[in-house]
């Protein structure tokens, strides 16, 4: 992906129709395909000074496919007016160098961390073990099997990287689905026991927790039935997943 940064320099008397206009400008914006997202930020210091962030898919789908494509033509009409106080234009590429800060706590933390996602686990295998329909794929397991799910998600979940530096990482979790050949139905009752044993450990009920948890389990076990079809050839080595909070930040009541 390739960040497009644009500076402006409005005159204050402006603002409100330059941010009116970039609101009419958001639409056809956000229907191009070649757009990842976009932002429009102004400064708290100089409040005359602009910042428009684009992520474009790449810079050539930027300048050629946007630019000569459906959209572009009412995009343009809408911010022409602007174009004379553009200070700054130019393309970025992204670099590993990048992070989330503490002001917001990670879902491992929000859990509960290691001690909660250990419960989690333990009354999960132990329903499993006990569930006609996913016995068949667990009951050969090892003892510690879900000790190292647990770790598992902990780093999923942004926690310690214990996962990686003790199990491998991403390759040795892959490897334990190949030839399973798990079914849609043996999946679904896979994510139900989950969350009911989400429910009896009581790892946090609120929505934004919960859709965040129903998420990454919804992604894991598609990917899993996927990767454990005999016909499947699934990567065996890629980064380890991490998830957060996606849209919906952990609600907080103000004190």
């Amino acid at each position: 992906m390739i960040v497009e940064y644009i500076r402006y320099r409005i005159d204050p008397a402006r603002a409100e129709e330059f941010e009116a206009a970039y609101a009419r400008a958001a639409v056809p914006l956000a229907a191009a395909p070649q757009c990842v997202d976009y932002e429009l930020a102004r400064c708290v210091d100089e409040p005359e000074c602009y910042v428009l962030r684009i992520g474009w898919t790449s810079a050539d789908d930027h300048m050629r496919g946007f630019r000569s494509g459906e959209h572009f033509p009412a995009f343009f009409a809408a911010i022409k007016p602007y174009v004379q106080q553009i200070e700054e234009m130019r393309h970025y590429e992204r670099t590993p160098v990048r992070g989330a800060g503490s002001s917001v706590p990670t879902m491992y933390d929000w859990a509960g961390g290691d001690e909660a996602l250990q419960r989690l686990t333990e009354v999960f295998y132990t329903a499993v073990l006990k569930d006609d329909l996913l016995r068949p794929l667990f009951e050969h397991m090892a003892p510690d099997h879900p000790k190292w799910v647990a770790v598992w998600l902990g780093e999923v979940f942004r926690g310690p990287e214990r996962y990686s530096e003790e199990r491998g990482g991403y390759h040795h979790m892959v490897r334990q689905h190949l030839g399973k050949a798990i079914t849609e139905a043996q999946r679904r009752r896979w994510v139900a026991l989950l969350m009911e044993a989400a429910d009896e450990v009581g790892l946090p009920a609120d929505p934004e927790f919960r859709a965040a948890f129903a998420s990454y389990i919804e992604w894991g076990t598609r990917i899993a039935l996927s990767n454990s079809q005999p016909d499947a050839a699934p990567p065996l080595e890629a980064p380890m997943p991490h998830w957060g909070w996606g849209v919906a930040p952990p609600y907080t009541p103000a004190k």
